[in-house]
Parts: C-alpha cells; structure tokens; sequence
C-alpha cells in the first residue's frame, strides 16, 4: 500500500521568476511559469484562448444584442457627417435652395438617436460582462471547494486572496468593459468603413494608411505582452503573499525578532514585481506612439487627397466633407479598440491563473465514495521540511465507534497525526484511507462528510448567530439548531443574546468571549454530523470545569462516532477507549489506560506528573 507522495512544497521563493530582460525582445513561452508549481499552477495560453472563446459561444446572443444595438449606434452617428457635407454642397451650388432648418432637425433627431442606442448599448453590455463574470467566479468558487484541503494550503493565504481579489477585479475589468466595448469597437470600424466605401470610395486609401504601420506594431507587442503581463502578475501575487504572511504572523515576528529579514523580504519581492511592471511599460512606451499614428496620418491623407480629387473635378464637397468627418470618426474606435486589447492583456493573464485550479494534476484529487467507516495507517510517513520526517511510520487501525486520546509530549507530532487524520495534509509515503478511500487526496466537500477537524483555532463569521450555524448544514429546522448549541451548553447564552439567533455577531457585531466562539464552533460541529471528529484542544480555550462539563454534554452526541482527541489534558485520555502514545514521531504505546498503567511506560509517567501537578 505504500506510494510515494510529493513532498511538501517551501515558501514560494524570491527569485521564484527571474528579472526581465534589459531589452524588449520575445520571452519564451514558458518563462519563469515553470517555477510556480509548488503553489496553484497557471493555466497556458491554449487553455485560456479556448476558454474565452467557449464563453463568446455560451453567450452568443448576448454579444449579439450589443452588436445590434451598437450597429443601429454606429448608423444614427453617420448621419450627421453626410447631412453637414450635402449642406455644405447644397451651399456651394445654390444657397436658396438649401433648407437649413430641415438639416439641422435632421442631425438633432441623429443625435438623439445615437444618445438612446448608446444608452441601452452600454447597459445590455454591461448586463452581458456581469453574466459572463458570474459564470467565471461560480466556477471558480466551485472548483476551489472541490479541491482536497492539503492543495489549497498548499497554495497559501497570500496566493488565493490575489487570485480572488485582484485577479477578479482584473477580469471584472476585462469581461465587464473591454470585451463589450471591442465589440462595439468593431462593429462601429465595420459600419463607418462601409459608409466611407459608399460616400467617399477614394478615401479608403487614405483612411488605413496607418493600418499596417498600426497593425505592425500590434503584432510586435502582443506577442512579448502576453507572457510579460502573466509573469508580472504572478510576480505581484508573491509580493502580496509576503505581505499577507507578514500580517498574519506578527507577533511571532516581534517574538523571534524576525523583523529586518521580514522586511527584506518583502522588499524583495516587491523589488521584483516593479521590474516586470517597468518592463511592461516600455512595451507599451514603445507600442503607443505608433498607434498615435492612426490620428494623424489618416486625416492628414484625406484632406491631401481630397485636394487632390476636387482639383481634378473627381470629387465633390459634400463626398470630402463626409469623407475627413467619417475619417476622424474612425480613427476614435481604432484607437479605442487597441487600448481595450492592452487592458484585456491583464485580463487574460488573471484569467490563466485563475483557471489553472482546471489544471491542478489529477492525482491531487481521487473521487471515491468510502465504504465503511474504518480508519487504517499503514507506514505514514510526514515532515514539513524535505528530509525531517515527524511522523516515522505509524500503521494503526481505528475501528468505527471508538474514542482514541493521543498523547505524547510537545512536539512529538500529535497535532501533525491530527491533521493527517482529518485529511487536511496526505502523507508523504505511505497511506491513510477511511473505508477504503485515501481522506488526503478527496474533495474538500467530501472529506466533510466524513471527518471533522476541530482545533483552538475558530472563526466567527459576519452575519447573524443563525448564519453562522447554518453554515455547517443549510437547511437545519429550528429544533437542530438549538439542540445542536444545547449539546456544547450554549443554548443558555443564545438565549440571552439581545435577539437570540438573530444577534449579529462577528466584526462590527455583538462580541463573543473566547470560550462562546469555541463552542459555536463546536455546535457547527453537531451540525455537520461527521461519522469520525478529529478534537486537537477543542476545549483548550474553557477552564477545566467548563471543559468537563463541555465534554459530558458532548458525550452523547457523539455516542456511535468515531472520536480521535488530541489530550493535552490526560483527564481526557483517562476517559478514552485506546490511547495512543506519540514519541518522537512514533506510536510507541497503544491500550487502554489500565493497561498503560499497569504496563508502567511513558503513558503511566505522563499520568503520574499531571496527577502530581494538579
């Protein structure tokens, strides 16, 4: 049953990619991404083309409706260049003849017509990019909850808050704004061509003189943009995982005085990120003067050339007239629809780390339903640091139904055991199944259902008393909930709350004590109904009569349940069915406690000196 495992991955280092060129020459396509594999992989460019594609066919009729509308935008908006030209013709030729009052209607009218297009234009478009975002971010949620807990830690604090927060907000950008308005950008290049090539044939030419000069350029740039804005922003989700990791381990900062190299640190990464940002700015420093050009060059070209044709009788005011006026019109769209290709950029560079969870390796993630509520460990083997296992090759067998106190002095890898049990962590060799299914490598969802960890650590969630019990089975009647609280002696507290379970509580709300927060936890716990509970200090926070209390209360509860506790203190290992004696990484005792006293080892030791100490 042994299999190796990969072992756990170190801090993400500095140096994770390298510093951009001095030049603006094309990266490779893989430069510097390779190194991120110890947190979540970054999908490929292949995979985030596919993808933007599948969501322009999923949502097909959506960016249909904005081309309509911005088709009918782009028609009411040639109106008013053709009027002004066949007025000013109409001047030249016969001035009686020209009704003014009759154009000048005529453009209002226009005018007001384009106004209302771009009105419903921009709210379908912005309807349509708040569609397309909320399919991204439900997907994305949904895979993250999917994923086993060890890949998720893996990935670290710093690195799913920038992949959730700026990355989203990148994409938000992206999918919101720029894609709708390139497609408007298109279909509005689209119909002004088209009346150029009906107005004014002879101007084409001079309209997209630019265009290859433009197009070029654009060339040049994405194809070194692309790779530069996904290292670049892979290179700020290091800054601000160092950043992230800093605030969270403050005080053990100050305690160790780790501040200078904290600070070094984080400068560091920081350092980094500014030069890959540097480096995209001179790509765009140098990409947009030539785009500039799509200004200058079609409208200087027109007006040479509509000298030149009038000169020679081949064209009249009003086809020049219309045909500068619909030429500036186009240069807007242009360059707008460039600028919207840069923004997307970033867009896409999110979009592939966000969408690389889809490419997490498979053997991260087994499905498999247990059969059976039995636990065994054959030859686990663990360690945070390559090289220095903490757990040495423990097998066991934990029968359903039994209640196990582990113990063992500070550091001998209880709460490391602990964690392996919950599934939190897979070994790294060796192998830890309940019936049958390895609890490392399952979906978070599913783990759940089957073991609960429950530490000192708890977390009282924003929102009411109600929600923060709901969380852990949507859809408990009134009754479980207040038989779940009455189970960990919290039902009496509840009650006292100003308006019960509609007491906001959290931050901003009504505060709980430390012993409060842990016994909703432990509430949560009743709630989530797991067959086997992991208690590593789930009462550490309550004095000893509370905690005694708390677990009599639970006794029958989680009477027919699976119970591995982490004892620190041995009162709950005297109350076990097995204790099992960690040292240095191994079991070194297992049995009851009658018969670890009467064996006169560690346990019988350990027993001897806190019944002394009390």
């Amino acid at each position: 049953m042994k299999r190796p495992r990969p072992t756990d991955q170190k801090e993400l280092p500095i140096n994770a990619y390298p510093p951009p060129p001095q030049d603006t020459k094309r990266l490779p396509k893989d430069f510097g991404l390779t190194r991120s594999a110890n947190r979540l992989p970054i999908a490929t460019a292949r995979t985030v083309n596919k993808e933007m594609w599948d969501l322009l066919w999923q949502h097909r009729f959506g960016f249909l409706s904005v081309a309509l509308l911005q088709l009918m935008t782009t028609a009411s908006a040639l109106i008013p260049p053709r009027v002004f030209g066949n007025l000013l013709d109409g001047l030249k030729k016969n001035a009686a003849g020209v009704n003014i009052k009759s154009a000048v209607l005529l453009v209002i009218s226009a005018l007001i017509l384009q106004s209302t297009f771009v009105y419903f234009t921009k709210v379908r478009a912005s309807i349509l990019g708040e569609f397309v975002l909320s399919a991204l971010r439900e997907r994305f949620v949904g895979r993250v909850i999917e994923l086993p807990p060890h890949v998720v830690e893996r990935a670290g604090s710093g690195e799913l808050l920038t992949r959730t927060t700026t990355d989203i907000d990148h994409i938000t950008w992206a999918v919101r704004d720029a894609v709708p308005v390139i497609t408007i950008c298109l279909v509005s290049i689209g119909g002004i061509t088209s009346a150029i090539a009906f107005t004014a044939p002879n101007f084409l030419a001079a309209v997209f003189i630019g265009i290859p000069f433009v197009f070029a350029a654009t060339r040049w740039y994405l194809r070194r943009s692309s790779q530069a804005y996904r290292v670049e922003t892979s290179s700020w989700a290091i800054a601000n995982s160092v950043l992230v990791e800093t605030a969270e381990s403050g005080r053990t900062i100050d305690a160790l005085r780790l501040g200078d190299a904290r600070v070094k640190r984080t400068e560091a990464s920081i350092s980094r990120w500014i030069e890959w940002e540097r480096y995209t700015l001179r790509l765009r420093s140098r990409w947009f003067p030539v785009v500039e050009l799509n200004y200058i060059l079609p409208i200087s070209s027109a007006l040479l050339m509509g000298s030149y044709f009038y000169s020679r009788g081949e064209m009249s005011i009003a086809q020049i007239t219309s045909g500068i006026l619909y030429a500036q019109m186009l240069a807007g769209p242009i360059e707008a629809m460039l600028w919207w290709i840069d923004e997307l950029q970033t867009g896409k560079a999110s979009l592939s780390r966000l969408l690389g969870i889809q490419e997490i390796d498979d053997r991260d993630i087994k499905e498999g339903t247990p059969d059976g509520r039995q636990i065994l460990g054959d030859e686990i083997r663990y360690g945070y640091r390559s090289g220095r296992d903490v757990l040495k090759g423990l097998s066991f067998m934990i029968e359903p139904g039994t209640k196990i106190a582990i113990v063992g002095p500070s550091g001998a890898g209880k709460s490391t055991l602990g964690r392996l049990l919950a599934g939190v962590q897979p070994p790294r060799t060796g192998s830890l199944t309940v019936g049958g299914a390895e609890i490392g490598y399952m979906p978070i969802e599913d783990a759940r259902t089957h073991v609960a960890l429950v530490t000192q650590e708890h977390h009282v969630f924003v929102g009411t008393l109600r929600d923060n019990l709901l969380l852990a089975r949507e859809g408990a009647t009134e009754e479980e909930i207040w038989s779940a609280l009455g189970a960990v002696n919290a039902a009496s507290w509840a009650k006292e709350l100003p308006d019960s379970l509609e007491t906001k509580v959290g931050s901003g709300g009504h505060r709980l004590l430390p012993a409060q927060a842990q016994q909703l936890a432990l509430a949560r716990l009743v709630l989530a109904d797991p067959h086997t509970l992991i208690l590593d200090e789930a009462t550490s926070l309550l004095d000893q009569q509370a905690a005694r209390n708390l677990e009599s209360s639970l006794s029958a509860v989680l009477a027919g349940r699976t119970v591995i506790a982490i004892a620190h203190r041995l009162q709950t290992a005297h109350d076990a069915d097995l204790i099992a004696v960690i040292d240095d990484g191994q079991i070194s005792e297992w049995g009851s406690h009658d018969q670890l006293m009467a064996s006169n080892g560690a346990y019988a030791h350990l027993w001897r000196s806190w019944r002394d100490e009390k």
